[in-house]
């Protein structure tokens, strides 16, 4: 059994992965906000424990059995945040803190029920995919706003920022899951957008939004 420390590092290198292929103590580090001479002691826990590979000054990678309890932790978060959504009515800025709590109980049975309950969903409220019982990532095809073209209308199925603060500031949109934004004209100088929202709202994005709102 792991700790709550020891899955949270396995949370933060699955997540750096994605975007990194040489993993660095200082790039945990600056996701978990913690020092380094803290991070490289975990490393070195985690790597006896088979579930990373590390050797000093080269690239952290998950081993397999890393990856699928990194997937396995992230699971129980998405599937609590869809719970705590569309079961409790919590607004999807609020799921968050409690899922990273709930996400640490052992139960695979509390889970899978959750699971079933849900209708086996692909997606938590934010549109980040659900790893399934085996572990295995629905396919993503959406793209960040800021990659669309002028003229055309998407579908938001995702944002890459889950900070309270973003996503208060979609609400005031009325911006959420499934609504349409159309681009009407980007910008040279600074690529933001000119956008409308549901067929009905017209409103600027710069391009920082525009990179953390995922389309279809």
């Amino acid at each position: 059994m792991m700790t709550l420390t020891e899955e949270n590092y396995l949370k933060a290198l699955f997540r750096i992965s994605l975007e990194k292929t040489a993993i660095t103590v200082k790039d945990i580090a600056a996701q978990l906000e913690l020092k380094m001479p803290t991070v490289n002691s975990m490393i070195q826990k985690l790597s006896e424990k088979k579930l990373v590979r590390y050797e000093k000054y080269k690239a952290i990678e998950l081993t397999d059995k890393g990856r699928r309890q990194a997937l396995h932790i992230l699971r129980k978060h998405r599937l609590t945040e869809l719970f705590l959504s569309e079961v409790m009515g919590m607004g999807w800025e609020e799921v968050h803190d409690i899922a990273e709590q709930i996400e640490h109980i052992q139960s695979d049975r509390f889970f899978n029920r959750i699971d079933e309950m849900l209708g086996y969903p692909k997606f938590d409220p934010h549109g980040e995919p659900i790893p399934d019982a085996d572990g295995k990532l629905p396919v993503v095809k959406a793209i960040p706003l800021s990659s669309g073209i002028e003229g055309k209308t998407y579908t938001l199925s995702g944002v890459l920022n889950h900070e309270i603060s973003f996503l208060k500031f979609l609400d005031t949109l009325q911006l959420s899951i499934g609504a349409t934004i159309t681009i009407i004209t980007i910008q040279p100088f600074d690529k933001s957008m000119s956008v409308v929202l549901r067929g009905q709202t017209p409103t600027v994005f710069s391009y920082t939004v525009c990179q953390y709102l995922l389309v279809m």
